[in-house]
């Protein structure tokens, strides 16, 4: 999958304010991304409302609102964005040098536009408490993310801001994917549920293995997705998710040591 760099120019930026658009209706409508959240709790939900619930009952027990993690993680994304797609504007292809540094930038783009895409028809979707049609679209871009992560991105030049500046929006990319894929499957098809000994097994075991798979950046990701479902979960499962995040810290730095 290629553009051109004339399609890449106008593509990578409509999508990125669609997106946005997307995001922002999703904050301010009504109802908005949190009040849809808060209706549809689950065992992988990285922000829960306060649940009055007996905690010997077996009815799912949540903690107080969380409601910082996705946005923490999502300014400063869209910061490094916006300088991802300056450069996309700011290189003369017909300069040899700039013209290398901006084929690394068009070779994401495609995949980017997906990403952006998907997720601000999934907003649409989500906020209209459609969420089986909203996982939908967001499965297609975690994976689309992934699939370029780990099966099409070229090695970081580390001397090339371009390089660096496409691994950190890609991976950060598919990163949060991640936590959102995790996030919608649980709302769409198991509100209010606690989480099976199947669904332990596989939250330890996917992120031990992307883990140990990554690098600092995508790793970190990891990691931050993890410390978002622990502070949204409480009792056992968040005594658990604890110790998942302390295990993909150490696989994610004994990895890249190693190295």
């Amino acid at each position: 999958m290629g553009v051109s760099y004339s399609t890449a120019k106008w593509l990578a930026p409509a999508s990125f304010i669609i997106d946005f658009a997307a995001q922002q209706y999703g904050l301010f409508s009504s109802p908005n991304m949190q009040d849809v959240n808060d209706a549809n709790i689950s065992f992988w939900s990285p922000q829960a409302s306060p649940v009055l619930s007996d905690v010997r009952s077996t009815r799912l027990v949540l903690t107080r609102p969380q409601p910082y993690f996705i946005g923490a993680f999502f300014f400063p994304q869209q910061i490094l964005q916006i300088a991802w797609l300056y450069r996309l504007w700011k290189l003369d292809p017909s300069k040899q040098v700039e013209r290398a540094e901006l084929d690394t930038i068009t070779h994401y783009v495609p995949y980017y536009a997906i990403g952006n895409l998907c997720i601000a028809t999934w907003m649409i979707f989500w906020n209209s408490s459609q969420l089986k049609i909203s996982n939908v679209f967001v499965t297609i871009n975690s994976f689309t993310q992934l699939y370029y992560i780990f099966g099409l991105l070229p090695p970081m030049n580390t001397s090339s801001t371009s390089s660096v500046l496409t691994h950190i929006v890609a991976k950060t990319f598919g990163g949060i994917g991640v936590l959102d894929f995790l996030h919608n499957t649980a709302a769409g098809f198991f509100v209010g549920e606690d989480p099976s000994t199947a669904v332990k097994v596989i939250t330890g075991l996917g992120f031990a293995a992307l883990s140990a798979a990554s690098d600092w950046i995508f790793g970190g990701c990891m990691v931050y997705d993890l410390l978002a479902l622990t502070v949204g979960q409480s009792g056992s499962w968040r005594t658990l998710l604890g110790a998942y995040t302390v295990g993909s810290a150490a696989i994610v730095t004994a990895k890249n040591l190693a190295r």
